[in-house]
């Protein structure tokens, strides 16, 4: 019985989509971040933390559609034609990002990571905005940029490029805010990128190896549901 070879790695993304992801990519990580802190201290903290976010993540979801609908399509096509790959790399992504977790959270560090502080807070003034935030806007938004642009642009020329740069890239974004976020610059917070490594690492495998965009979405919103299920009980 003849075996299915493996899909070679190609670009999934136009050069048109690249060209508008670079800038909404550019705007996200830069300065998206610093126009909500401006919004929020404009409103004196009447506006909810909460819904604030909903409405940013959600903005920033209907962005990535339109920037990155033939993209995002075009995954959802591949996710039902490679199925069982697809199927085989989530499961494969969510064990292995467990056991590195397991292991990266064993190693002391000399700060504590303010989102483990946060989350039974914004769950507990908001417990369905947060859900929306983590388990459906984030994956969405996160994974297209750093998985489906980063890379995938980096992949064409290297896979251990392609790899290197997004679980890196990805592990300190979600960290590089906490260097300003206490009124002080503290550049211990950077550290706390090792605990995202695992959960990046998985997702970047997941891509590579599920060829589905869709996937590593998938993916993302369980481990952020048990991320928020493990900090609230």
């Amino acid at each position: 019985m003849p075996t299915r070879q493996r899909r070679a790695w190609r670009p999934q993304m136009t050069k048109a989509e690249m060209g508008r992801g670079w800038v909404f990519f550019a705007l996200y990580v830069l300065v998206f971040p610093w126009v909500m802190g401006w919004v929020q201290r404009a409103f004196q903290g009447a506006l909810p933390v909460a819904e604030a976010n909903v409405v940013y993540y959600l903005l920033s979801a209907v962005l990535v559609f339109l920037v990155f609908w033939s993209f995002l399509k075009h995954g959802f096509h591949l996710l039902l034609d490679w199925l069982p790959e697809n199927l085989f790399a989530f499961v494969t992504g969510l064990i292995a990002a467990g056991v590195l977790h397991f292991l990266v959270m064993r190693i002391p560090l000399p700060v504590e990571n303010p989102n483990s502080l946060s989350y039974p807070e914004q769950f507990a003034l908001a417990p369905a905005a947060t859900v929306v935030i983590l388990v459906v806007l984030m994956p969405v938004v996160e994974e297209t940029l750093f998985r489906g642009l980063l890379f995938g642009s980096s992949r064409r020329y290297s896979r251990a490029l392609g790899y290197v740069l997004s679980t890196l890239v990805y592990a300190v974004y979600c960290v590089w805010q906490f260097v300003f976020t206490y009124g002080q610059v503290d550049f211990r917070y950077l550290l706390l990128f090792v605990q995202y490594l695992p959960m990046s690492l998985a997702l970047t495998w997941c891509y590579d190896n599920g060829g589905s965009i869709w996937s590593p979405i998938a993916l993302h919103a369980v481990i952020n549901a048990f991320t928020l299920f493990f900090a609230v009980t």
